[in-house]
């Protein structure tokens, strides 16, 4: 365990759309081949997720082969008009597997939130909310790719790629910057080289990135919360403590 307070999970489903930016021209949509840091921290913070951490993507390992499958849809025509014989076809990936490994970092903007700053309450958290499939229903990348999240052992398992030695995706997105936790006042967007090494992508931290574009200007939403108060939160952690 490189981090005291690493997880580790399974997140698998039917379909997922990990959209590069380029594709949503015209309306429709393209999925990259694998899946990004951001939408891979959305669905940790779906699993758990509180203002007083920031959760860190260490590495994917992509265990099915990567294979796509078209499918059209009615687009939402935002300009008025009608969308009777209009057709986007979005390109998203299919049977897909992935094991991931990640840990969290304390938000240190947030210096209200010191008090709630106990590593050990939140791992247990997370890992109990892994066990469970999450608190809120898990995305692969939009909302009409439904989910699933088990807990692993990373590394465990055969995957298609073990015997991949390198294999280069190009330049991709890599996440988004929010003022509450980045630069104050700008939205900024992260690219960079992704490459899958015998089955496994290492990400970059967000400050390594060392591609960025300002999106637009943006000020921090200060979300109020009790965090580790939570009613029913810590159910089951005063025993668990006892054992050891």
């Amino acid at each position: 365990m490189v981090y005291a307070n690493e997880v580790n999970f399974k997140v698998y489903g039917k379909y997922a759309l990990f959209t590069d930016p380029l594709t949503k021209i015209g309306g429709e949509k393209c999925s990259y081949q694998i899946p990004t840091y951001e939408a891979l921290k959305g669905i940790i913070s779906s699993v758990y997720w509180k203002p007083t951490i920031i959760w860190i993507i260490d590495k994917v390992r992509i265990m099915k082969p990567i294979k796509t499958q078209t499918r059209s849809a009615k687009p939402i025509i935002y300009s008025g008009g009608k969308s009777d014989h209009t057709l986007s076809i979005y390109t998203y990936l299919a049977d897909v597997e992935y094991q991931v490994q990640a840990h969290f970092e304390f938000n240190n903007k947030r210096k209200d939130l010191e008090q709630d700053q106990n590593e050990n309450k939140h791992w247990y958290v997370a890992r109990r909310m892994i066990e469970r499939g999450g608190r809120r229903d898990i995305f692969l990348g939009v909302r009409e790719c439904q989910g699933y999240v088990e807990p692993c052992n990373f590394g465990s398992g055969n995957s298609s790629y073990d015997d991949i030695p390198e294999l280069a995706f190009g330049l991709m997105f890599h996440g988004f910057d929010y003022p509450d936790e980045g630069e104050d006042g700008k939205l900024i967007a992260r690219f960079w080289w992704a490459k899958m090494k015998n089955s496994e992508i290492k990400f970059p931290r967000s400050e390594e990135c060392t591609v960025r574009k300002i999106v637009r200007p943006m000020n921090a939403q200060k979300i109020q919360t009790v965090g580790l108060a939570e009613e029913g939160l810590l159910e089951g952690y005063e025993e668990q403590e006892a054992i050891k």
